[in-house]
């Protein structure tokens, strides 16, 4: 188990499809959860979780550039609470753009808790400070209003509507490398 990041009450780590298949099974067959993430995000079966997260982590090797989803732990628990991802969009074709996305997918039980901001704060400091990218998006769908919220909370600015990525209508929101102060 490699972990990536570490928050307060979270740990940020790859997934391991044979242990985690039933944990995110439990997140992505809620359709609470993938009302917002498009038809292909609700999966059926463990079996084809397992699938999903293998594929998802052969797609990160293949990437090889330190971008992808990792799992969201809670430590008191070390439960799965949700995904986050750092990663590059997709345009309407779903081939891969030069912008980078930061997103987030919760279990219903921890709604409200704080856990989606915690974990996309901590993927902000790494997209900035590790991956050295000069602007982080996020797009969301205009109905998403807790998503909406999550990146008022992050700082990211509202840029308007467009429908540059995923072939659909979105909420883009964007946030610049902060400004290093000589000295510091």
């Amino acid at each position: 188990m490699t972990n990536l990041l570490e928050t307060e009450r979270l740990i940020i780590r790859s997934w391991i499809p044979e242990s985690d298949a039933e944990q995110a099974f439990a997140i992505y067959s809620d359709p609470e959860v993938t009302q917002f993430l498009g038809k292909s995000s609700h999966v059926t079966s463990i079996e084809l979780q397992r699938q999903r997260l293998i594929e998802g982590i052969e797609r990160m090797h293949q990437r090889n550039n330190s971008t992808g989803a990792w799992a969201i732990v809670e430590k008191e628990t070390t439960t799965i609470v949700g995904t986050i991802l750092l990663k590059q969009l997709p345009d309407k074709d779903g081939l891969p753009t030069q912008d980078y996305e930061v997103g987030w997918h919760l279990r219903r039980a921890v709604w409200g808790k704080g856990y989606a901001t915690e974990a996309g704060q901590a993927m902000l400091n790494y997209g900035f400070s590790v991956l050295n990218l000069p602007v982080i998006y996020a797009v969301v769908k205009p109905e998403n209003h807790a998503s909406i919220r999550v990146t008022e909370r992050l700082g990211m600015k509202p840029v308007g509507q467009t429908n540059k990525y995923y072939g659909i209508k979105l909420l883009l929101f964007q946030l610049n490398t902060p400004v290093k102060i000589e000295g510091e």
